[in-house]
């Protein structure tokens, strides 16, 4: 099956998908910085360069796509009908380095917080943001 793009809009489409500072990850810093956490971003030290880091509670979270790290179950996440290999490899990619990743920050005595970005929609997101206080000791 063919691409319903061309290849100049299919690749101009792609360009604008952000690796950090998504809107999903832009909700969670806010919303912990409001609640008067302080953190760092991206640590490149750090296994798998979490999204936050939260050194004080030797906490980091990953906000994850839905999409691109393969939520099962999820409306989000659908494979796409062409190239459907290759997006395979790309998907079973991330997850396997978000597996590593999460394997190594345990080990180091890192406590780790995914949040889907399923659960920073409508409905879901009151409840995902309050759960993240319960995660920490009462500043």
């Amino acid at each position: 099956m063919a691409d319903v793009h061309t290849k100049k809009q299919r690749s101009y489409n792609m360009s604008r998908i952000r690796s950090k500072d998504t809107k999903p990850e832009m909700l969670v810093r806010k919303f912990l910085h409001a609640n008067g956490f302080r953190f760092r971003l991206h640590v490149k030290d750090l296994p798998g360069k979490p999204d936050i880091v939260l050194p004080k509670y030797k906490t980091v979270i990953f906000v994850h796509g839905c999409f691109w790290h393969g939520h099962n179950n999820c409306k989000y996440y659908v494979v796409p009908k062409t190239r459907t290999e290759w997006w395979l490899n790309k998907i079973n990619g991330n997850t396997a380095n978000d597996a590593k990743a999460i394997k190594a920050l345990k080990k180091d005595g890192w406590k780790v917080i995914n949040i889907w970005e399923c659960n920073l929609k409508v409905p879901r997101i009151k409840k995902t943001l309050n759960s993240l206080l319960k995660k920490f000791p009462i500043i």
